[in-house]
């Protein structure tokens, strides 16, 4: 159990700030990559969804291409923001002062 090294309070929590970021910055980019990887070529998840939604007309087509286009922005998306929290943790342990504590409001980086 960790200690304020200002106050020796028990009283700390954890900041997560670099977690947190890293989880949004990864979120954004590979939903934006997935998105981007979806409407590319002719192998493309946007092209299959378009093929399959071409039985139900020109408008399922349309909606197919859209969906396509949506999953792989979820996919990337998931798998940024699992990527992006982990670099994050690794910064908030090693580099920012990841903890705070509650009683007399001092941030520091426990020392194991």
């Amino acid at each position: 159990m960790h200690t304020c090294p200002n106050c020796q309070s028990p009283r700390i929590t954890s900041r997560h700030v670099g977690r947190n970021t890293g989880a949004a910055v990864g979120t954004a980019m590979g939903t934006a990559s997935g998105i981007a990887v979806a409407l590319r070529g002719a192998t493309s998840g946007a092209q299959a969804g378009a093929t399959v939604g071409l039985m139900a007309g020109p408008l399922g087509s349309s909606i197919g291409a859209i969906a396509g286009a949506c999953i792989g922005g979820a996919i990337g998306g998931a798998l940024g923001r699992e990527v992006g929290s982990d670099v994050g943790e690794a910064i908030d342990q090693n580099w920012l002062d990841s903890h705070a504590c509650l009683t007399c409001g001092h941030t520091f980086t426990p020392r194991v």
